[in-house]
């Protein structure tokens, strides 16, 4: 999780441990959920977050929540991973401002083969 205190002194906390789940075929999958709060709704976020997956190689999905915060469930290489991780942290829309990016590893999140918007 990115502090927010650390993140407004631009510190931010690293990318979660990187958890090696087996696959289907033996490949290696990361699973994490996240919850990005700031300016993500109303921004064309969820529409950015998908196209940003979708050049990366990462599955999931996006979906607006009720607080005003987004919600993504990704999966994919750990690699992957973590370069999506990244991008959603500086907000993949240019009007979007991610001020707090909460991120938990799952295992038992779904596995998904394509990225999805929800609501």
């Amino acid at each position: 999780m990115i502090n927010l205190f650390q993140k407004l002194k631009g510190k931010s906390s690293p990318i979660p441990h990187t958890k090696k789940v087996k696959s289907i075929g033996g490949l290696v999958m990361k699973k994490v959920r996240m919850t990005a709060v700031g300016r993500v709704q109303g921004v064309g976020f969820r529409f950015m977050t998908k196209m940003v997956a979708d050049q990366i190689g990462v599955f999931g999905s996006v979906k607006n929540q009720a607080d005003g915060s987004v919600y993504i469930e990704a999966n994919g290489d750990p690699i992957k991973i973590d370069k999506f991780i990244e991008k959603i942290k500086k907000s993949p829309s240019p009007s979007g401002k991610v001020d707090h990016l909460e991120i938990t590893e799952d295992s038992s999140l779904p596995e998904r083969i394509k990225f999805s918007i929800t609501n």
